[in-house]
């Protein structure tokens, strides 16, 4: 099954879709990546979805990705005597370690750690940011704080804290376990919540290894302060705007999105667009205009991938959010406008002969009216660096891993195939043209475009780039 477009959708899968049929008519309409949502649903129900779209994988005999969201330490206020509290703008409200339920005067807090990090004067989101708090008074047990807006607070409700770098570990203990048993499912990508340094990715990737590959949720304003870094050792990020959009300004949320965008394009890494893209979907089954809008702003920005989060996951109309957010991403690459080498041209440096292959095979290409650009990649690295170009031209990456044809499903582009590896360049050109016959991809007489790396079968050694023709036989 080949899709119309490049860019790709990722759906979270939940109680509305855990369910074998409705994960396949998913990816008919148009889901290319599959969510696992730790922070909610149980490890025994992500098992059980996960098992279910490795068989809709077999039906299809397409590679699918599979995404683990960690919930990452996410702050939350105990609960309370009357379930809500109405807090009222001058009063005072105090969060302490009293594991007790609260009243109109206090709640539990148990993050001692962040006590400590804050000081007078200090600004505290609550409720999505619904309520927002100044620090009066800051003790080793206590936060003292006066109420700026009249609001409701209620039970396990979060908290945010903008502007200050907190001394926690993007990974809790219940990440640790949910790590665990996602790499023993066998997922593709682990997305990190809560980054705030690099350090947080590189300590993920000491405990994931090769097993899988890490994208960074930039969701928090030290994160987009620190990207460049966060990107050198990320394989990727999502543009997680739900919780971003509680600790910035909103007004600066659109102009971030696109610095993201167009900085995760520089260094090659794979960027997703997500949270309440067709949120009002979740209830209807159509979108508004601003929300077909919005999905269209990431796709002309040059977005890997567009997320459904609650739209699929809890919604009445997942298979129609799919479907719609499918039509929209094709309209806006029908626009002939859509495409441009402006990022790459201004930023490519050919350090290496991946490099020169790459950009000489988009050019090749370009000037040849080639059907389509194959890549032979045992890592995907290669495949990676040609979706740079962001060419018009589809690139099918052919690797012999199945692995790593699941995890390059996510990147712009590029269809992902599982194919044996040549041992000299005419293995190389027919195995690449049957491919493409039987995918569908190109038709007798047109012109294929081949990249690959001799001596064939290692790693990172792409060297070689031919032009070949198919042919009936």
């Amino acid at each position: 099954m080949k899709r119309n477009r490049k860019s790709k959708i990722l759906s979270t899968l939940g109680p509305s879709t855990s369910n074998k049929e409705i994960i396949k008519n998913l990816f008919i309409s148009g889901a290319d990546i599959f969510r696992l949502n730790f922070s909610h649903g149980s490890l025994e129900n992500h098992r059980i979805n996960y098992n279910h779209i490795r068989s809709v994988e077999k039906e299809v005999n397409r590679p699918i990705c599979v995404i683990a969201d960690l919930q990452g330490p996410k702050l939350r206020v105990g609960e309370f005597e009357k379930k809500e509290i109405n807090l009222k703008k001058g009063a005072e409200f105090k969060f302490d370690l009293i594991n007790k339920p609260g009243n109109i005067d206090r709640v539990y807090f148990p993050y001692p750690e962040v006590y400590e990090s804050l000081t007078p004067n200090s600004i505290v989101l609550i409720n999505d940011g619904k309520i927002r708090a100044q620090v009066i008074t800051q003790n080793k047990d206590s936060l003292i704080m006066e109420i700026m807006n009249n609001g409701i607070i209620s039970n396990n409700k979060g908290v945010n804290i903008p502007d200050v770098e907190l001394p926690i570990s993007s990974l809790t203990t219940k990440d640790m376990t949910d790590l665990g048993k996602a790499l023993d499912m066998g997922v593709d990508w682990i997305a990190l919540s809560f980054v705030q340094t690099s350090n947080d990715v590189e300590s993920l990737k000491k405990i994931v290894g090769d097993k899988a590959l890490i994208m960074a949720k930039i969701e928090k304003p030290s994160a987009v302060k620190n990207l460049d870094a966060i990107l050198d050792v990320s394989d990727g990020v999502m543009i997680a705007r739900g919780d971003l959009g509680v600790e910035l300004a909103p007004e600066k949320i659109p102009s971030i999105q696109k610095n993201i965008i167009r900085k995760a394009r520089e260094t090659g890494k794979p960027v997703v667009v997500a949270t309440q893209m067709l949120e009002s979907m979740i209830n209807n089954p159509v979108p508004t205009r601003a929300e077909s809008s919005d999905v269209a702003t990431a796709i002309y920005d040059g977005a890997d991938a567009v997320m459904l989060s609650a739209e699929t996951a809890i919604g009445k109309y997942p298979v129609e959010s799919v479907s719609i957010m499918n039509k929209i991403i094709e309209s806006v690459e029908n626009d002939d406008k859509n495409y441009s080498n402006e990022i790459q041209m201004q930023n490519r440096h050919n350090k290496s002969a991946t490099d020169a292959i790459t950009s000489a095979a988009d050019t090749i290409s370009r000037n040849a009216q080639a059907a389509v650009i194959v890549t032979f990649s045992v890592s995907g690295s290669t495949t990676l660096r040609l979706a740079r170009e962001r060419c018009p031209v589809r690139v099918v990456g052919i690797s012999p891993s199945i692995h790593v044809a699941r995890k390059l499903c996510i990147v712009w582009g590029v269809h992902s195939c599982v194919g044996d590896d040549a041992q000299n360049t005419r293995e190389m050109v027919s195995n690449a043209c049957t491919i493409i016959k039987n995918e569908g991809l190109a038709k007798n007489g047109d012109s294929i475009v081949i990249t690959a790396g001799v001596p064939f079968g290692n790693a990172g050694s792409t060297n070689l780039l031919r032009i070949a023709k198919i042919i009936d036989e």
